[in-house]
């Protein structure tokens, strides 16, 4: 999956956390925001109320089920800045992607 392919999935599945911004930083492949105050999925970076910061590989692995999302966040290769409960929120907006 290419990382447009992964924000329309995202926009089709309205996969944000409802009135809060969160933005998934992935280094050189660059950043989604999940915008749930305007309900859309963008490649934009802006300002977000949380910020999770993974390898593309990593959060594909996470995405498809074979990396835990907390297990990432305890070894490093998950990072989060900001308000962590919206964080936590994200294990069903992956639950999303995969319905």
């Amino acid at each position: 999956m290419t990382k447009q392919e992964l924000v329309s999935k995202m926009q089709e599945n309205r996969a944000w956390v409802a009135g809060k911004t969160v933005k998934l930083d992935f280094g050189s492949e660059g950043t989604v925001l999940l915008d749930g105050a305007s309900e859309q999925v963008t490649e934009a970076d802006g300002a977000a109320d949380t910020t999770i910061k993974t390898s593309w590989e990593d959060w594909q692995k996470m995405a498809a089920g074979e990396l835990d999302g907390m297990t990432a966040f305890m070894t490093g290769k998950l990072k989060v800045e900001g308000d962590m409960s919206n964080a936590m929120q994200l294990q069903g907006v992956l639950a999303k992607l995969k319905g």
